[in-house]
């Protein structure tokens, strides 16, 4: 090997490893965002999973509208309002 062939091979590592240092912070950082949004995913499917089972369990069984005195109650303080 000459030493042309030497100072040619010693430039292209050289070229060679400033191309690893500029890429290597990007390749980092993607993997680092990829790692992130596997978590966010997991996170989000673990909420789901929550949600549908006690959405699925019921507190009781009996209806949510109001009884005949609640109604009257209101009409009674909505005339009240009025009268005022």
């Amino acid at each position: 090997m000459t030493a042309e062939q030497t100072q040619t091979l010693l430039a292209m590592v050289v070229v060679l490893g400033m191309f690893v240092l500029l890429v290597l912070p990007s390749v980092i950082g993607i993997v680092h965002d990829r790692r992130i949004d596997r978590q966010i995913r997991e996170a989000q499917e673990r909420d789901k999973a929550r949600t549908r089972q006690t959405s699925s369990q019921k507190s009781s069984s009996r209806s949510t509208v109001p009884s005949t005195a609640t109604w009257y109650a209101e009409g009674r303080r909505s005339k009240k309002l009025v009268n005022s």
